[in-house]
């Protein structure tokens, strides 16, 4: 009986091994190697197209099976933003109403309100709800 690999059309094919549920580490890591060498290339056959949406499925379901993401508060999310954005808190003053209320709210001593939430996704470019 020929193998697996041999069955199947080439298009099918991550380094000689047909697609499969990712069940280890090395595999998640060769998945990821061929998923970034396809799309590195300037001009992708369908099948390559194929495999690289074959694979993006299943690295997301092994990643969303074995890596967890805590819930950041929406405090949490903001300093991150400023940081990533070296901003400081008087540099938000005017969109959340003053410094006096920024830093109530880094403190966490104040909630975010929905016009504030806003006028920082706007200003972030991201949606609202990362400040729920």
């Amino acid at each position: 009986m020929p193998a697996i690999a041999e069955r199947l059309p080439a298009k099918y094919l991550v380094k000689d091994e047909a697609p499969k549920t990712i069940s280890s580490p090395q595999q998640h890591e060769a998945y990821i190697s061929r998923l970034l060498e396809l799309q590195r290339k300037a001009h992708r056959t369908a099948e390559e197209m194929e495999t690289a949406k074959l694979l993006v499925v299943l690295i997301a379901d092994y990643e969303a099976k074995h890596f967890t993401i805590e819930k950041a508060s929406g405090v949490e999310v903001l300093k991150e933003l400023m940081d990533a954005n070296g901003l400081r808190q008087k540099d938000l003053a005017e969109d959340l109403g003053g410094e006096s209320i920024v830093s109530l709210i880094l403190k966490e001593k104040r909630q975010l309100n929905r016009q504030q939430m806003e006028k920082l996704s706007q200003r972030f470019h991201v949606s609202p709800a990362v400040f729920f």
